[in-house]
């Protein structure tokens, strides 16, 4: 049973997380002949202020954009 995890910035609509957890399990099933039935998705959405890079949030990087 595959599992794929993701995680991402809170913010997408639930239409573009559906979309996704379409995708990735095509993907899935397309590289390693999984059954579709048994490929789990699971989508971890984290607040802009804890995902960072370079000691940067996104929440930082986002508010700077907009200055």
């Amino acid at each position: 049973m595959p599992i794929v995890e993701v995680t991402l910035v809170h913010g997408r609509s639930p239409e573009q997380l559906r979309a996704m957890i379409s995708a990735v399990t095509t993907a899935v099933f397309e590289t390693v002949a999984a059954p579709v039935e048994s490929i789990r998705v699971i989508i971890h959405e984290v607040p802009t202020t804890h995902f960072a890079a370079g000691d940067v949030t996104i929440a930082e990087r986002r508010t700077a954009q907009l200055t």
